[in-house]
């Protein structure tokens, strides 16, 4: 039945760590003339394929921003704040809240204006944090230096850039800063040995393997999804019953065997190559990064909702909904030539005859794909073409196995309501993408659930012949497999309903809002207890520990977490996270929840959870010099980025190490581990070394 269930959510949806020391993003700086008096401070941030970092304002309980500081000399004054270029604004679903960020490059310019005749230097800091789709980095300082020449001595409208470049390999700011700074050598040494030291780190390269390996099933995971949507595409009215009109035309003007197998092949490369080529000509026109913003642009999710709603009418018999006529008479005019030209003619009067049914599903996927970046468009593209041609290909170079396809009629009719009634649910995910990035509290989860389960509710309903709509045949009886198809909508409905209670509902996570966005964030009756033999908020905790993640006892502190192990008698594990780690949260609500795994957790290990970007100041007293910088360091969340990249050579999140009490580790740490089964494992490895 899960499986089922999850074949059912696969056609509602089109879709790991390294633990190296990362270097994604390189700053310079440059200044330019406005006049005799006023320079602008540019600083440019070069950002890797796949990485960004934040803008300079962000939500308050957020991520942290980027801030930049100058240091106040008599010689400069500064004017406003630092402008920054146009960034991404989307919707986080981990904050829960509209946060601006930038890829591949930024830049950010601040104006100063001299108060004397003289030129000076500014010296500056920029304080940032960066991030991709699997990790965040701890936050990082970088020292901006520019030089202003004295006003007789500089031309109107130039630019100088500050050229000499400081070593590349620093770790406690993963960036190259070109300015006039020198760094000292010894910390060059201190940053070249870290690196060294991680590159034959066995951890990091499993680690490595590891992202790989999801990168790749995230493709996988598009091509599938979309080879389902190409299936689903075909059994619609307007598509399947151009099957035999297919096989009369190859019939007709193949003159042999050989010519017909050849003409239908090369009319199956033909639809696939015209889908492919929309998906390249969509991706080109708006680029996968505009269509990345587009997915969470407020005005994109209204009216992708209202297109959707208008597909699920038309799919549910309102209305028909089709290209321009002429075009399709022009198309089939020139697919009356014959040849290979006709061949293709022939594809495209598939593809706009087609349409009406076809347009909502792939216009679907070209969102969904491009929205991952790269060559997913294409390989979505590939998936539903390809499962599109196929049949069209095969009953045209081997007619005689039409006879084993069903007659066209009434079920035809009954697919296409049923994509109507996932088109009405989908459409719906659009309208809360606006609404959460709004924060509007519309439809918050409890009102979508309740929409979801009216959506496929009145579906099973539909299957079950209860309800019929206007292009529907008279229903004297119902097949097994329409029964059977009504049933599994029937218990989809029923799983969704302890939601409205507060159930977490894997299954669907991501569609709803999420938890915290909800009149009740942990449920009505709902008390904060943890399970599988945890603690409750009544229980009085061990000193320095509380409530974490799952409501599992943790701990902040290494030292006072080790001193609880060593008195207990457990294992350590560390939680090497962040608050603005977005796999970190995924973790947590997703692995760590699982029953057999959050008892582990509660029963068979201290956890120790460390964040590398917590900005509380250290306490009054302590004071700590980055080994590897020389710099004092001034939050607790470097103190904790320091030490994993002192003793475990990386400094990605998450980072999970698992330790026994001469702290000395029972397994290699692992990074981001989304599958249940593997980490249970990992746990309960390290659980056995430790009670050898």
């Amino acid at each position: 039945m899960k499986k089922c269930l999850l074949l059912l959510i696969a056609l509602l949806s089109i879709a790991s760590v390294n633990s190296q020391i990362l270097d994604p993003v390189k700053w310079s700086t440059s200044i330019k003339k406005i006049s005799e008096t006023e320079y602008d401070l540019v600083s440019k941030a070069s950002i890797e394929k796949g990485w960004h970092l934040y803008s300079q304002e962000v939500p308050e309980d957020g991520p942290l921003p980027t801030l930049f500081t100058f240091e106040e000399n008599s010689a400069y004054k500064t004017i406003g704040k630092p402008k920054e270029s146009k960034g991404h604004t989307v919707n986080d679903p981990v904050f829960d809240m509209v946060i601006t960020f930038f890829e591949n490059s930024a830049t950010f310019t601040q104006r100063i204006k001299l108060t004397g005749n003289t030129g000076t230097t500014v010296k500056g800091e920029v304080e940032f944090m960066v991030c991709d789709d699997q990790r965040c980095l701890p936050p990082a300082y970088v020292d901006l230096v520019f030089k202003i020449p004295a006003p007789e001595k500089t031309t109107e409208n130039a630019v100088t850039e500050n050229t000499t470049e400081t070593p590349e390999e620093t770790i406690d700011t993963p960036v190259e800063i070109q300015d006039t700074t020198k760094i000292d050598s010894s910390e060059t040494a201190i940053a070249n040995d870290s690196i060294r030291a991680a590159s034959g780190n066995e951890a990091s390269v499993a680690a490595l393997e590891q992202n790989e390996k999801h990168e790749k099933k995230g493709l996988w995971t598009i091509f599938i999804i979309a080879f389902l949507s190409g299936f689903a595409a075909l059994l619609t009215p307007c598509v399947f019953p151009m099957i035999p009109m297919t096989v009369s035309f190859f019939t007709k003007q193949s003159k042999t065997r050989a010519t017909g197998i050849r003409n239908a092949i090369v009319y199956g490369i033909a639809i696939i190559l015209i889908y492919i080529f929309l998906g390249a000509v969509v991706t080109w026109v708006f680029g996968a990064d505009a269509l990345n913003a587009l997915s969470t642009n407020v005005w994109f999710n209204v009216i992708f909702f209202i297109l959707l709603v208008v597909f699920a009418f038309s799919f549910l018999g309102a209305f028909e909904i089709m290209l321009p006529n002429s075009w399709a008479n022009k198309v089939d005019r020139q697919a009356d030539r014959g040849g290979m030209i006709g061949i293709f003619f022939m594809a495209l009067a598939l593809a706009i005859v087609s349409f009406s049914c076809t347009g909502p599903i792939v216009g679907t996927l070209l969102v969904e794909a491009a929205s991952k970046g790269g060559i997913a468009p294409f390989v979505g593209m590939f998936g539903f073409s390809l499962a599109l041609a196929l049949p069209f290909a095969l009953f045209a170079a081997f007619p005689g196995w039409m006879n084993s396809l069903p007659k066209s009629g009434g079920w035809l009719n009954t697919v296409k309501v049923f994509l109507g009634f996932l088109e009405l649910a989908l459409a719906f995910k659009f309208l809360s993408n606006a609404d959460l990035v709004l924060q509007l509290h519309w439809l918050e989860r409890e009102v979508f659930l309740a929409i979801w389960i009216a959506i496929f509710g009145t579906l099973a309903l539909y299957l079950f012949g209860k309800i019929q709509l206007p292009h529907d045949s008279p229903l004297s009886n119902i097949s097994v497999g329409r029964l059977s198809l009504g049933l599994l909508i029937l218990a989809f409905t029923v799983y969704m309903i302890p939601g409205l209670w507060g159930a977490p509902l894997k299954l669907i996570s991501g569609f709803p809002p999420p938890m915290q966005y909800s009149e009740s964030a942990y449920g009505v009756g709902y008390t904060k207890t943890s399970s599988a033999g945890g603690i409750s908020e009544k229980t009085d905790f061990p000193e320095g520990a509380h409530l974490g993640p799952q409501d599992i006892l943790s701990f902040d502190d290494y030292e006072t977490g080790l001193a609880y192990a060593k008195k207990v008698g457990k294992p350590v594990m560390i939680d090497f996270t962040g608050y603005a780690c977005v796999n970190c949260r995924k973790m947590e609500e997703r692995v760590w929840s699982e029953p057999k795994i959050l008892k582990v957790l509660n029963n068979d290990i201290v956890l120790i959870s460390l964040y590398v970007d917590d900005k509380r100041p250290l306490p009054d007293g302590e004071e700590i010099v980055s080994e590897i910088s020389g710099k004092k360091l001034r939050y607790i969340g470097q103190k904790w980025s320091e030490f994993q990249i002192l003793k475990y050579k990386a400094n990605a999140q998450p980072f999970y190490v698992l330790m026994n009490h001469n702290e000395e580790n029972l397994i290699d740490p692992v990074g981001y581990t989304p599958d249940i089964d593997e980490y249970y494992n990992w746990l309960r490895t390290g659980i056995e070394a430790f009670e050898k």
